[in-house]
């Protein structure tokens, strides 16, 4: 931890943050309507509350997409196409345990393959890498850190005879707004060639109750989820947040199909962010936004397609219909 002149720091200027996370943090905060990045969840200890949500009997998302992968891959495997090598291009891996099945299945049917991961984490790609080679040794694998838009656009550049598949799953392109996920897959659409694919997981709209149920599990895990990443401002920005004056609070809204999550604050008060010497104010039940877990109708996925220059090539379902895998195909 560097020892952090406060008197100096008095001064600073909008762009003289000591780094993106207390800029973010900052910025969010001031705003007259509070909001801070889900990307900064994952700390250590965020990674360990997210194993556990994904273990919750209520959090159906992981589990429907393993049913897809278990009882699905030899369709995936056709839809991706064998007739030319391709290389599996998988945005934000993590410890990539859904993708396993899939690609082990891959190699059992003598695919020819490459699995490049992408991920902005060095140690999380050091660990996938490890885990990889023991437990799938004739894995062609190639692992790619930064930021997804600057490797593909590497990577793409290349002429070396792959045809690129997108893996971007677990619902992740539920965590943008509709704007912000057309731009987003527009942007991966302009880095791919005709014939690379887009295989994305998506969470389908269903019963409002199900939906809020695994956002707002009894136990409060996805409550201490949330509220880690204050614990995590107070300890990497000097912060001083009471984790017990803040209250996780979901909402689900049907027609959107947006499940927006925020902590409320349960009464009138100041927290001083310590590394620049900056004090927020709350007012009584006012709310910080942390994420948006947006859930799609087939027909919206159909239209969010065209929307960004893909066309809707193949989809598969879990048995219970809760999730889906599309895949998308560059023409």
């Amino acid at each position: 931890m560097h020892h952090v002149d406060h008197q100096q720091m008095k001064h600073s200027t909008i762009d003289q943050f000591p780094s993106d996370f207390c800029k973010d943090v900052y910025t969010g905060l001031s705003q007259e309507e509070k909001w801070l990045s889900s990307k900064y969840f994952y700390d250590e200890k965020g990674d360990e509350i997210f194993q556990s949500i994904m273990q919750m009997g209520t959090y159906y998302l992981t589990r429907s997409e393993f049913d897809i992968f278990d009882q699905k891959s030899d369709a995936i495997l056709d839809a991706i196409g064998t007739q030319s090598p391709f290389r599996i291009l998988e945005l934000g891996a993590g410890d990539g345990r859904k993708t396993k099945v899939l690609l082990k299945h891959f190699l059992d049917r003598q695919a020819s393959f490459t699995y490049a991961p992408c991920d902005i984490s060095a140690s999380v790609l050091n660990q996938l890498s490890t885990n990889l080679s023991v437990e799938l040794p004739g894995l062609s694998l190639e692992t790619l850190e930064g930021d997804y838009f600057k490797v593909l656009a590497d990577v793409l550049q290349r002429q070396d005879g792959y045809r690129n598949v997108v893996f971007f799953l677990g619902s992740n392109i539920g965590n943008f707004t509709s704007t912000r996920s057309k731009e987003f897959l527009t942007n991966i659409r302009s880095h791919l060639h005709p014939g690379d694919k887009l295989m994305m997981g998506i969470d389908l709209k269903k019963d409002p109750m199900k939906i809020l149920a695994a956002y707002d599990d009894a136990e409060g895990i996805t409550a201490s989820f949330n509220l880690n990443l204050l614990h995590r401002i107070n300890k990497e920005l000097h912060a001083d947040f009471d984790l017990s004056k803040f209250r996780h609070y979901p909402i689900y809204l049907p027609a959107s199909g947006e499940c927006r999550s925020y902590l409320l604050s349960l009464e009138d008060q100041e927290v001083t962010l310590g590394v620049i010497d900056k004090k927020i104010s709350f007012d009584q039940w006012e709310p910080i936004f942390m994420e948006i877990s947006k859930k799609y109708s087939l027909s919206e996925i159909q239209a969010l397609a065209r929307a960004s220059g893909f066309e809707h090539q193949n989809h598969f379902m879990d048995n219970q219909s809760n999730f889906i895998e599309v895949i998308w195909e560059v023409l």
